[in-house]
């Protein structure tokens, strides 16, 4: 809502600053209608101090890539596999101990190589989400990459700016927060020849400054980020890990029982701690934190290629269950291309000297669409400003901007902005102020007033005028498109009620409109009975969407001003729209680069497909976990002898991890509605699954001792194929959770699994690494598990529709 000065309004580039109340702190920005300004530097002398002083920024420290790849061997399950090697050799088996050594090697290499190709990703949103700043160059006044600065530039600074580098104020007037840097939480003043430090925060005012120190060089050495994290831990992984947590206790269950049968029978311990180990180790999700951390990587990759940059990996995972909306109207419904369509003047004054004054009180050198539109409709009528003395820009606080000029009969005062609230200012705006305004805002313009008069005496109403935004053509659509994937969309504005609900009503938001005194005044937020809120000020926005999550809800917030940041970070997804000022942008953890909701509704659908992603990972892994454990620990306990060999079990593991990681590129349909995490209804569907998965395998083994006559050493090599075979089948069953052929996997699933089923198949014909078996007894394996894939798959989609999972 870039400059919503109709009412109230969150803060814009262009329109930030101290109020004209006691206390306040008037600046003169540079600009046409501003005392003139030092010229800054030229092009070429940017250039040459570039080269000498180097790019305004500083190295960041990385740690050295060998040191983190030998942190991967540094954590418990790599601990676990290490003790296990030192068992297998100090009990000579040296192939056994290969095998758990390339199995931590494969696991430790595998999450650096998956760490690093996120870390790249997050490199180029970063270099996407550049701090931008207002340099005088050349004579004029430029966007640049905060990079490009260089000691001796001239740069301008406003609310809502992340100051770029150390320079020194020589016009206006800031307050700044440089809590970041300093610890300090009060704002520090600054006024002309103070000088600002690169991090700082500017929270009030604005002013230009030379700039004195870049890069390294700056009194703290760095400057802002906007990209804080490169993966924040998830609610999804944490309650991923928790299911772990349970499903290893079940495991230390069974082996407790192991060892207490071993201890009764005589059972070798030397052949039952490694054992017992890969148990455990086959029961942790040791690809999880790769798998995440790729998946939603690629996630962020994908928004990136759409117009949406995270700043938060975490926030893909959050938006997959927002199931509330809360979106400015300015520049997200509506286009934020203002034009003047209306003047209303209040005798004796006439639409010449209204829109004098108005573009007076406007601001040239910010970039404030209400402001642009006044001023570019007075270059068009040729009305000329004059010079203004001083200005005092827009303050949500008061909803208005203030400019003094000089007059022949004294100095003058200029207020522009909310029409109520100037209204404030006069004795009595005159018969016809109000019902100007409201036929105005009827038809969904932004309707500002105009008062003016002596600078110590009475103000009188010069008059209102309205500016038109157009809603944009696409906002009906995808406000339905939300409402159809179960996101509420409540529309929150600054602008008055009467033109709030006028837009609402026009793009299919509905007309309940509620006034932000209700967010003040304690009352419940609810998504139920308000589908806009009028009259709202940046700090409403944070009471707003506390209020919806003490009522259960997942929390979307778009927001573009510096006071918008605690409602940015609150929100479980805190959008930065695309005109938002730096603030707003580090405050969030997605960022649109295009104006409108397209980006929100591809955001939505891609995080609801990462998160299908993670479910089938979730329920492959609890289904496994069951038939793994129960089948090697309970065949032991029945038939008094292994089912299968620790080295197969690791060879299984390596089979099992290798296409795991494929699933975070599943090709996947979307949820139709918001998603959430439903602990229950995982393990009891995966428990369900796993029944006749465990089934099956019991009948293998029984199998291969009645009908394929199996000696033990082919028989585990018969176990080892079914539970690779089976593995594979249990993937495509749950990635689906329609029947298993509505939907194609992915290419490099699709190749993963096939490597590894004719792999498999030739290590058990070849007899590497375990005694061989007959092609009849491993084509009889595959066939068993697509008919377990077929036969189950029925059963699957009743069950996860009966737990909520379909």
């Amino acid at each position: 809502m870039s400059g919503d000065h109709s009412a109230t309004s969150p803060i814009s580039p262009g329109q930030l600053g101290a109020s004209p109340s006691p206390g306040q702190r008037a600046v003169t920005p540079p600009g046409p209608s501003s005392p003139a300004s030092p010229a800054g530097l030229t092009s070429e002398e940017a250039r040459v101090r570039l080269a000498q002083h180097g790019p305004n920024a500083v190295a960041e420290e990385r740690e050295h890539p060998l040191r983190t790849l030998l942190a991967k061997f540094w954590a418990p399950v790599p601990w676990m596999l290490e003790v296990a090697v030192v068992l297998e050799l100090a009990m000579g088996e040296w192939v056994e101990a290969l095998l758990f050594a390339a199995l931590l090697v494969f696991n430790g290499v595998l999450g650096f190589a998956q760490e690093r190709r996120a870390e790249g990703a997050l490199a180029l949103l970063r270099s996407r989400l550049q701090v931008r700043t207002q340099v005088r160059r050349d004579g004029s006044w430029q966007s640049v990459a905060a990079e490009a600065l260089v000691p001796g530039d001239l740069v301008h600074l406003q609310m809502g700016d992340l100051v770029p580098a150390d320079a020194r104020l020589s016009d206006g007037d800031l307050d700044v927060d440089q809590s970041a840097l300093t610890g300090e939480s009060l704002a520090v003043h600054l006024a002309p020849g103070g000088l600002a430090y690169a991090g700082a925060t500017v929270v009030r005012g604005q002013g230009s400054g030379e700039v004195t120190a870049t890069g390294a060089s700056t009194y703290f050495g760095k400057t802002a980020e906007l990209v804080r994290s490169a993966r924040s831990p998830s609610h999804l992984e944490q309650v991923i890990l928790g299911i772990v947590r349970y499903l290893v206790g079940i495991d230390l269950l069974l082996v407790v029982a192991l060892f207490a049968y071993a201890l009764a029978t005589g059972f070798p311990l030397a052949q039952l701690l490694p054992f017992s180990l890969i148990l455990l180790i086959a029961s942790v999700p040791v690809a999880l934190p790769a798998t995440f951390t790729l998946a939603t990587a690629l996630g962020a990759l994908d928004l990136a290629g759409h117009g949406l940059l995270v700043t938060r990996l975490s926030a893909i995972e959050e938006a997959a269950a927002m199931d509330v909306l809360c979106t400015d109207k300015t520049g997200t419904i509506t286009e934020n291309r203002l034009s003047l369509s209306a003047l209303r003047p209040r005798p004796p004054h006439d639409e010449t000297t209204l829109l004098r004054y108005a573009a007076l009180a406007s601001d040239e050198a910010g970039s404030d669409p209400l402001d642009l539109a006044i001023l570019d409709a007075a270059r068009e009528r040729g009305v000329v400003p004059g010079e203004r003395l001083r200005f005092v820009p827009f303050e949500p606080a008061t909803k208005r901007a203030e400019a003094y000029l000089a007059d022949p009969a004294g100095a003058r005062r200029v207020a522009k902005g909310a029409p109520d609230w100037v209204a404030r200012l006069v004795a009595a705006p005159g018969p016809g102020w109000d019902s100007d305004v409201a036929a105005l805002e009827g038809t969904g313009a932004r309707v500002l007033g105009v008062v003016a008069g002596p600078e110590s005496g009475p103000l009188e109403a010069v008059g209102v005028l309205a500016l038109d935004d157009t809603v944009r053509p696409d906002s009906a659509a995808l406000v339905a498109r939300l409402r159809q994937l179960g996101v509420r969309v409540i529309m929150v504005t600054g602008d008055a009620l009467t033109t709030g609900r006028a837009v609402a009503a026009r793009v299919g938001i509905g007309e309940r409109a509620c006034l932000a005194d209700r967010l003040r005044s304690g009352a419940p937020a609810s998504a139920d009975d308000c589908d806009l809120f009028a009259e709202v000020l940046p700090e409403d926005k944070f009471h707003l969407v506390r209020g919806l999550q003490r009522a259960g809800h997942v929390v979307g917030m778009t927001g573009d001003g510096v006071n918008d940041a605690p409602a940015l970070r609150q929100a479980e997804v805190g959008v930065a729209v695309s005109s938002a000022t730096d603030v707003a942008k580090a405050a969030a953890s997605v960022v649109l680069t295009s104006p409108g909701l397209a980006d929100v509704v591809v955001g939505v659908e891609t995080s609801r497909r990462i998160y299908q992603r993670m479910l089938t990972y979730t329920l492959n892994k609890i289904i496994k976990t069951f038939q793994i454990a129960l089948f090697l620990s309970v065949g032991l306990l029945v038939t008094g002898q292994f089912v299968t060999t620790p080295r197969l079990v690791v060879l299984l593991l390596f089979a099992n991890d290798f296409v795991t990681m494929s699933i975070a590129t599943d090709n996947v349909p979307f949820s139709p509605r918001p998603d959430r995490w439903p602990v229950r209804g995982l393990v009891v569907s995966a428990m369900l699954l796993a029944v006749p998965l465990l089934a099956v395998s019991f009948g293998v083994y029984w199998a291969g001792l009645a009908w394929f006559r199996l000696g033990p050493d082919q028989l585990h090599t018969l176990v080892f194929v079914w539970l690779v075979f089976s593995g594979q089948a249990t993937v495509y069953l749950v990635r689906e959770r329609r029947r298993f052929w509505r939907s194609t996997p992915s290419p490099l699933l699709a190749v993963s699994s096939a490597a590894d089923i004719l792999l498999v198949s030739a290590l058990a014909l070849l007899g590497w690494l375990m005694a061989p078996i007959g092609a009849a007894e491993v084509l009889a394996m595959l066939v068993l598990a697509l008919l377990y894939l077929v036969g189950t798959d029925a059963l699957k989609v009743r069950v996860l529709r009966h737990e909520g999972l379909a």
